[in-house]
């Protein structure tokens, strides 16, 4: 199995678009990116539009290599319903548009089928659905908490299972709910693309009480499952500090590799959003992984 990690937050941009390939099969999940409009109360940089722009020439790549298109639910930096083209003869797996989902959302998914149903060869609801393609499987969790609570709508898990086992978590921020923790043991993953608590936001939308129960939801995922590569990103990233948070996974389970996407690709973060005032004072030495 193949799994590539496409556009992250370590890699620049906020977004969890990922390609994964088996002999059977070629699946993208969630081709959205964004950036955020106020950090720092600082617009984006140049230099982070110049990245949006180059990530997401990277994902229509993939895209068109792909059989399969997966959304696991509608924030705008897990899909793009502005060039519907690059879903043109792809199979689509959704998350339901009508159920289990906030007002929002609901709008904007119901914009995204509008848009996209003259050229997805098919539009699947995926909820709670698994499919088989020759010898590879995909599982794709019932709904779950967009975090905490329904507030930001809800979101589905994705497994595909070849000779390995590779679950993507979408946005369970952390994982800040049971349910998502009871579907990442259960289905025991050796690879696991988890978005990670949202910390910068500590003081503001969360507790450190809810920080502490997504960590204590990490470190019994690692207890209790047998996951060898474990990628933290997404959300975790946008925190200067991130490290600071993860650091005791290293005592609890030596075989287990933690690291963000950039690290699994081989590459060093860029961590622009995070460090969007550096840019503007000037401050921060650009990598650019994308020549």
């Amino acid at each position: 199995m193949k799994i590539l990690p496409v556009a992250f937050d370590s890699l620049g941009a906020r977004s969890m678009a990922t390609y994964v390939e088996t002999k059977d099969i070629r699946v993208f999940i969630d081709p959205g990116v964004r950036l955020s409009p106020d950090r720092y109360s600082l617009p984006p940089h140049q230099i982070e539009l110049k990245t949006l722009a180059k990530l997401w020439e990277e994902i229509k790549r993939w895209v068109l290599l792909s059989d399969i298109v997966i959304v696991t639910h509608y924030h705008y930096d897990h899909h793009n319903p502005d060039e519907p083209e690059i879903y043109d003869k792809k199979e689509l797996f959704i998350k339901n548009p009508r159920e289990f989902i906030n007002e929002s959302q609901r709008k904007r998914a119901e914009y995204f089928l509008a848009r996209i149903e003259d050229y997805a060869s098919s539009i699947n609801i995926a909820d709670g659905k698994n499919i088989t393609i020759g010898s590879t499987k995909v599982t794709f969790s019932e709904p779950v908490y967009h975090g905490i609570s329904g507030k930001l709508g809800y979101v589905i898990l994705v497994l595909i299972e070849e000779d390995s086992k590779f679950l993507f978590s979408s946005d369970v921020q952390g994982p800040l709910n049971e349910e998502a923790v009871r579907f990442i043991i259960k289905n025991n993953p050796k690879t696991l693309f988890l978005d990670g608590p949202p910390t910068y936001l500590l003081g503001t939308y969360y507790k450190n009480a809810e920080i502490e129960r997504a960590l204590e939801n990490i470190k019994t995922i690692i207890k209790e499952t047998e996951v060898e590569n474990l990628v933290i990103d997404h959300h975790l990233p946008r925190d200067l500090n991130w490290c600071n948070y993860i650091n005791f996974i290293k005592d609890i389970k030596g075989k287990t590799i933690v690291q963000t996407a950039a690290r699994f690709r081989n590459e060093e973060e860029n961590l622009l959003e995070a460090r969007r005032k550096d840019l503007y004072e000037k401050k921060l030495p650009v990598v650019d992984n994308y020549g």
